[in-house]
């Protein structure tokens, strides 16, 4: 079985949460006997290196089975890409790999009607498609975050989605919403990392009867040895992008009211990235914080800031921390980082919404805090650093990572559902 995957950016050019997945699912699918999987991830202005004059589509570093698609001027109200010629080689692509399935890990960069493209061209493949957020009911970013005061979008409407993007009318997002739900009937089988998803899209219309739920997993570094010792717990790290709903802000707050309080036995490490994808004001306030921390004195500074990291670097980073925190603002559909946190034996702190509160058990293998709530996150990181056994009987709670060897027969199983679909509809 020949499995094209379709992803958004190639994680050794754009770091990112689905861009890996993808990318493990990809080398995950290689080690299945009889399974031959092509990866094709979008490449746009942040990799500039890799365009070549007049082409579509090329190879990546002379990699079997691993190419680029090179996308310009994508339109991200509408999840199309206004380049006739693009479509027309993706269409050549697909006829040249011509799959049994085409998985979608995403559509950023190529379009929603680039899974009606492939219907048309492939009538007979299987059509699977991973949702990672929520472009198509969200056109602000797919975060369901009001852009009028930065709450939760329970649901969206037509008034709703007016009111984050004014400059759109209301019957725009009508247009918009049977515009994405004409492409998605392609698709023969959703899947998703988080249950709550489901609900979500159910709420949208969709019927929750065609997704799955499959986990994300990953092929993680060994383990190194935990540490057993017997002084505070009162390191803290941050993991992952430094972009605006990743909260980065909400921690860096939360330091300064500890501080305020005259509580400073304790450190967070900053392992970030990615901050140029951050909004303008958001990135002042992260580097003014960051460049007033390292005026102080080296005996002031509560917090460092490391950097990127590649995925093998992870163990010492983790090595260097006791808790991982996950402060972000939004729905944050799964966090990679909370499995890489748990495989590594370190509690999370997370934001008590969407993925984080459905993995994690507030009590048992982790805390939770009011999403966006500075204060509340202060008093969890001081009760974390003081409270005795506090993070032994977490860490003893945490249940291991789903592994990538898990995710792929979750993903064979989706492969073999949407060709049960089809047979069924053919009937």
């Amino acid at each position: 079985m020949k499995v094209l995957l379709i992803a958004m950016y190639h994680p050794e050019l754009v770091r990112g949460g689905s861009q890996l997945v993808a990318y493990e699912l990809f080398h995950g699918l290689r080690e299945v006997p009889g399974i031959e999987p092509v990866l094709l991830c979008s490449a746009d202005s942040n990799s500039p290196a890799m365009f070549k004059n007049g082409a579509c589509i090329t190879g990546f570093d002379q990699r079997e089975n691993e190419f680029l698609f090179l996308s310009q001027d994508y339109d991200c109200v509408w999840q199309k890409l206004p380049l006739p010629g693009h479509a027309e080689a993706f269409a050549e692509f697909l006829r040249r790999i011509d799959p049994d399935v085409v998985h979608f890990q995403h559509f950023l960069a190529y379009g929603i009607d680039y899974l009606t493209l492939t219907r048309k061209v492939l009538p007979r493949a299987r059509i699977v498609f991973t949702a990672h957020e929520f472009l198509t009911i969200c056109a602000a970013d797919g975060h369901m975050l009001r852009k009028t005061d930065g709450s939760l979008c329970e649901q969206a409407s037509q008034v709703r989605c007016h009111q984050c993007l004014p400059a759109l009318s209301p019957e725009m997002f009508f247009l918009r919403e049977r515009w994405m739900k004409a492409h998605l009937g392609a698709v023969d089988i959703f899947t998703v990392p988080s249950r709550f998803m489901i609900d979500v899209y159910a709420r949208w219309g969709l019927a929750a009867e065609k997704f799955l739920h499959v986990p994300n997993g990953l092929n993680m570094p060994p383990l190194p040895a935990r540490s057993s010792g017997t002084g505070r717990r009162n390191r803290f790290g941050f993991f992952g992008q430094m972009v605006d709903v990743k909260g980065l802000p909400v921690l860096l707050e939360a330091v300064n009211m500890l501080r305020a309080e005259g509580f400073e036995d304790f450190t967070v490490e900053i392992n970030g990235e990615n901050i140029n994808f951050a909004s303008p004001e958001r990135r002042r306030e992260i580097e003014a914080f960051l460049a007033e921390e390292e005026a102080r004195p080296v005996a002031e500074r509560r917090v460092i800031f490391n950097g990127g990291y590649h995925h093998g670097q992870i163990g010492a980073r983790m090595a260097r921390v006791d808790w991982v925190v996950v402060p972000s603002t939004w729905w944050e559909i799964f966090c990679l980082v909370i499995s890489e946190a748990w495989h590594f034996g370190r509690p999370v702190i997370a934001s008590n919404k969407g993925g984080p509160a459905e993995r994690i058990t507030d009590g048992k293998d982790g805390l939770l805090f009011e999403l966006g709530d500075a204060r509340a996150l202060a008093g969890t990181m001081r009760r974390a650093a003081t409270e005795t056994k506090l993070w032994d009987k977490l860490a003893d709670g945490i249940t291991p990572p789903t592994p990538r060897e898990a995710m792929v027969q979750g993903y064979l199983a989706a492969y073999e559902e949407a060709a049960a679909k089809q047979k069924l509809a053919a009937e």
